[in-house]
């Protein structure tokens, strides 16, 4: 089980998870933590729970986990930043998750866009952004992201995309442990965010990038683009090179092709 008392005890950050909140079912960690922000608590605090009755992923999608198995959290934070740059963010918590998930084992991890986390090539974990903002600039951020740690089995649905660290390495992970290296990384590359720089999260990200080079579908509400993934915009946009040209998409689901 996670421990409050352990995390609590376990953390040297500056900002993330100086405030945390355990809870064993909650509808959605991203909800609690966006009441918290509503309310003017400060940044750095962390929604953790065991289980969400309602669980978001993207797009209204729902994300499930079985009990005690996975990382389900959130992260409040308070960038002074741009609405142009909040799209940074999801780049932010990517390579924060993946720098810790790789140090705490022998796994490399491979950054999907938008916001996927692989391991072989299979979905690990999620990452959901919600902002909120305050005319010109972010008045607050919430990070959310779902990790199988532990998890053998999955959905039919998504069984054959789907995987954990454990089923990667044979090994069950303590959690506790795997985000209290989570947090730390994030408070680590907070200090570059909270002055406007992205260009370690943009750099980390990049290099962990699989599909550069590949043709590639978005799919994008009610319309597909096809074309060659070139690289990433500034802004975080994807840069897909077309028959008829260089396109930039911010939102859609990427299928790499064989």
């Amino acid at each position: 089980m996670l421990s409050k008392d352990d995390l609590a005890g376990g953390l040297s950050t500056a900002i993330v998870g100086k405030k945390l909140f355990l809870f064993e079912t909650i509808d959605s960690t991203n909800s609690c933590a966006r009441a918290l922000g509503d309310a003017g608590t400060a940044e750095g605090a962390v929604v953790v729970a065991e289980y969400q009755t309602n669980g978001r992923g993207r797009l209204g999608r729902t994300w499930s986990a079985e009990p005690g198995t996975s990382l389900l959290f959130s992260t409040l934070l308070r960038p002074p930043i741009t609405v142009e740059t909040a799209g940074l963010l999801t780049l932010f918590a990517s390579a924060a998750i993946a720098r810790a998930v790789e140090r705490s084992t022998s796994l490399t991890v491979e950054c999907k866009w938008p916001n996927d986390l692989l391991l072989g090539g299979k979905k690990f974990c999620g990452i959901l952004i919600e902002n909120s903002f305050q005319q010109a600039g972010l008045s607050y951020a919430v990070i959310g992201a779902g990790i199988n740690v532990n998890q053998q089995e999955f959905p039919e649905e998504i069984a054959a995309r789907a995987t954990s660290l454990a089923r990667e390495t044979g090994t069950s992970f303590e959690r506790n442990k795997i985000l209290l290296s989570i947090l730390s990384e994030l408070d680590s590359m907070y200090t570059s965010v909270r002055r406007g720089e992205f260009e370690l999260a943009f750099s980390e990200w990049t290099k962990r990038c699989g599909m550069f080079g590949k043709a590639i579908t978005v799919q994008e509400h009610d319309s597909t683009v096809s074309g060659v993934a070139v690289r990433l915009h500034r802004d975080g946009g994807l840069v897909i090179r077309m028959a008829e040209g260089e396109r930039t998409i911010y939102a859609g689901d990427v299928t790499v092709l064989s």
